[in-house]
C-alpha cells in the first residue's frame, strides 16, 4: 500500500501588499523586487492567525477529499510560526475541525515542513497505526520579518495549504529528506533568549536574518540531487514527471534547478508571484491551486520538493 494524497485546500489571508505598496514604507520598487524574485504581491495576515488559516485550508481540503473530521487519526502541520509555544497549531486545528480521534503535533523544519510532515504521516500510515492523515504547512511569517530590511521582508508571506493521504493502491512512490545543520545559521530566527532570575532579557525579540547567497547556493545544488535521488528510487526517469512543484522561494532559483535538470521550465508551476515564500505552505498551496485548475489528471507522476532553514530538504515523487 501507498500513501495517497486525495484531497487539497489552501487558504491566503484577504489582505493583497503589493511590490507597490511596500515601496511607499522603504527604499524598494516593483522592478526590483519583481527582476530580483519573481514576486509581486504577497498576502499579509490583520486578523487572521495561523491556527485560523490551517483551519480554513483543512476544511477545504478534507471536503476536496470527501472526509469528516471523524475520519481523520493524525494531523501533523509544519510551521516554524504558531501562534503559541503550546498549545501545538495542530492541537488548535484539531479543536477547532472536532477532530477528537486525531493525533496532532507539529513539525518544525521551516520551508520543507509540509515535505516533512507528509514522510512522516507515510511511515504512521505504513505501521497501520492510522488510516486517514491530515498534513498541513502554515505560516504567518509576517510577524518575524524586520519591515525595514529590505533584503529580506520582501520575500515572504502569509497562507496556509492542506492534504489529505490515505493508503492506497497508488500514491507515494519514493522520498529523500535530509538536514545540514553546519550550515544552519544561514537562516535564522533566534527565540527568546534566557530570562529568568539570573539573566535578564526580558524585551529581547528577533527577527529573520538571512544569508541570501548561501541559502540560493545550497537550494540549487541540493534540490536537483534529491530530486534525482527520488526520481531514480521510483523507478522513473526526469521526462516520467509530469510536474515540478517546488517551494517558492525565488524564480531563480526555480529557474536553475529546471535548468540543471534539463526539464522545460513549462513543467514548474509557480505560485510566486502572487503569494511569495510561504515556508512550510508553499508547496502545499501550490499543488492546491494546480489540482483546482484541473491541471491534474489520474495517473500523473509530480516531484514535490521543499527545501530551506535548518539547512533542511525534501523531495517526493507521487502519483495521482
Amino acid at each position: 500500500m501507498r500513501t495517497r494524497i486525495i484531497g487539497t485546500g489552501s487558504c491566503l489571508p484577504e489582505t493583497v501588499v503589493t511590490n507597490e505598496d511596500l515601496s511607499q514604507i522603504m527604499d524598494t520598487s516593483d522592478e526590483w523586487i519583481s527582476s530580483r524574485t519573481g514576486i509581486r504581491e504577497r498576502r499579509l495576515v490583520k486578523e487572521e492567525t495561523t491556527a485560523s488559516l490551517s483551519v480554513t485550508a483543512a476544511k477545504r481540503a478534507m471536503e476536496n477529499a470527501g472526509v469528516s473530521a471523524q475520519e481523520i487519526d493524525l494531523i501533523i502541520v509544519g510551521t516554524i510560526t504558531g501562534d503559541y509555544v503550546t498549545p501545538s497549531t495542530a492541537c488548535e486545528v484539531q479543536a477547532a475541525l472536532g477532530a477528537d480521534r486525531a493525533a496532532a503535533f507539529d513539525i518544525n523544519a521551516a520551508c520543507s515542513g509540509f515535505m516533512f510532515a507528509l514522510h512522516t504521516a507515510d511511515a504512521y500510515l505504513k505501521t497501520g497505526m492510522y488510516k486517514t492523515a491530515l498534513i498541513l504547512g502554515a505560516e504567518t511569517l509576517s510577524k518575524i520579518m524586520d519591515w525595514s530590511d529590505r533584503s529580506t521582508c520582501v520575500l515572504f508571506g502569509d497562507g496556509a495549504g492542506a492534504a489529505v493521504v490515505r493508503s492506497d493502491e497508488v500514491g507515494l512512490l519514493a522520498y529523500d529528506q535530509g538536514s545540514d545543520g553546519t550550515r544552519g545559521m544561514v537562516l535564522t530566527c533566534r527565540n527568546r533568549k534566557n530570562n529568568n532570575p539570573l539573566v535578564q532579557n526580558p524585551t529581547d525579540f528577533s527577527y529573520t536574518q538571512m544569508d541570501g547567497q548561501e541559502v540560493y547556493k545550497f537550494a540549487v545544488t541540493t534540490v536537483p540531487k534529491s530530486i534525482k535521488k527520488v526520481i531514480a528510487q521510483a523507478g522513473l526517469t526526469i521526462d516520467d514527471i509530469d510536474y515540478f512543484a517546488l517551494h517558492q522561494a525565488n524564480i531563480r532559483i526555480i529557474q536553475s534547478v529546471a535548468k540543471r535538470l534539463g526539464v522545460s521550465e513549462d513543467k514548474f508551476p509557480t505560485s510566486l508571484d502572487h503569494c511569495g515564500n510561504i515556508s512550510a505552505a508553499s508547496v502545499p498551496i501550490l499543488l492546491d491551486e494546480i489540482n483546482r485548475k484541473g491541471l491534474i489528471k489520474p495517473g500523473m507522476k509530480i516531484v514535490l520538493s521543499g527545501f530551506g532553514g535548518g539547512l533542511t530538504w525534501g523531495s517526493a515523487v507521487i502519483e495521482v
